[in-house]
């Protein structure tokens, strides 16, 4: 038996661990993490070296499914891998997570110049919301990249390919349950042009060095 001022020692024994990440393998068109999808127009199932992806046209291609796989998190990371293309819109949703019944939403975007790209990350819960975006920061389309939005309770930054890009203090409210939609904002505007292979959705904000590889 541990002695009761043991327990002060030992903060394991009074404070769980976070849940283990939940990670979505873009390698169906049927079920995405587990979960079954709605489709919308017809993304393709393409083979990459890094393994099976989906890919959208970015005119009527999305996926939607009926969980929102952030809900109840008060710090979270979220990381996604994907290839943007050419040809796209200036102004594209590529992952999106929004509560039912409201417009609280977790947003991953981008937005094109020429054949460059910078990222757009956006929150808005019932305490404050916040966009994250710097034109300057520019990435070439055509690639994989690693992105990874974080928030540790006050402050949100947000990553590409492991590097700080932004960050701003917020206070983000748990969002509740909800849906998911990839290759489009989830009322069926602004289209993706590109493709998803993967995403990871952690209940705190990790480092860098437990990121994703670079794909």
């Amino acid at each position: 038996m541990i002695p009761r001022r043991s327990l002060f020692l030992l903060p394991w024994l009074t404070q769980a661990d976070p849940p283990p990440p939940e990670i979505w393998n873009f390698d169906s068109l049927d079920r995405i993490g587990g979960h079954p999808t709605t489709l919308l127009g017809r993304p393709k199932l393409i083979d990459t070296r890094g393994g099976k992806a989906v890919e959208f046209d970015g005119v009527q291609d999305a996926i939607f499914l009926d969980v929102h796989p952030l809900a109840g998190a008060a710090a979270f990371t979220w990381e996604v891998i994907f290839r943007p293309a050419s040809g796209g819109r200036p102004e594209q949703r590529f992952f999106h997570l929004q509560e039912s019944g409201s417009n609280y939403r977790l947003l991953l975007e981008t937005r094109l110049m020429g054949d460059q790209w910078c990222l757009d990350s956006f929150a808005a819960s019932s305490t404050g919301q916040q966009p994250l975006m710097d034109r300057k920061l520019l990435h070439p389309l055509d690639q994989w990249h690693h992105v990874a939005f974080v928030y540790d309770s006050s402050q949100m930054r947000h990553f590409v390919n492991h590097k700080l890009e932004l960050s701003a203090a917020v206070k983000l409210a748990p969002q509740s349950a909800g849906k998911t939609s990839v290759g489009v904002r989830i009322n069926r505007v602004d289209f993706f042009k590109g493709a998803v292979r993967t995403a990871r959705f952690h209940r705190e904000a990790i480092e860098v060095s437990r990121f994703l590889p670079l794909p």
